[in-house]
């Protein structure tokens, strides 16, 4: 990613240490990088099995580079996330829509992302992310999406099939 990217960024992630060196592998020291790390109460009420504890406070750590104190963030990330498992219900827990194969999760992703950025109108932007940056000059709708697949022969299938 860092490659296709025209101007340096600032990244926050949470605290989870695998992102150090992925973020190190992926940038180097071209990157300003710092990690926010929330801190829970306890979680001891009854009943909240699956809802995450009371966040108490939050660490600002800064990483590498000069990151901006009032950018550090995870929200806007989070409620990415959030988006993502309320349309398709392949991230929420205890479901039964999850992908058994790899490929069929990416292709998931795939097209969550082009709907997303394409074809959904955002209410803040009152366009699509596409159109705001640029890179399209109109709402997509499903056809615009079906007609980017590479042309396939149908084959009959079932009784009918010669």
């Amino acid at each position: 990613m860092a490659g296709r990217l025209a101007n340096r960024v600032q990244l926050t992630t949470d605290g989870q240490r695998a992102y150090l060196q992925a973020v190190e592998d992926a940038f180097g020291a071209n990157i300003d990088y710092a990690m926010l790390i929330k801190l829970y109460g306890g979680d001891d009420q009854p009943g909240t099995k699956y809802s995450p504890a009371e966040c108490t406070g939050t660490l600002e750590i800064k990483v590498n580079g000069d990151p901006k104190p009032a950018s550090i963030s995870t929200s806007h990330v989070e409620r990415h996330n959030l988006n993502m498992r309320m349309s398709m219900r392949r991230f929420a827990r205890l479901t039964n829509a999850f992908s058994k194969k790899l490929e069929n999760h990416v292709a998931m992703l795939c097209l969550y992302f082009v709907y997303y950025n394409f074809c959904r109108v955002h209410q803040t932007l009152r366009a699509t992310p596409a159109m705001e940056a640029g890179i399209a000059d109109q709402v997509w709708d499903v056809k615009d999406l079906v007609a980017l697949l590479p042309a396939v022969e149908s084959k009959p299938c079932g009784p009918h099939k010669k």
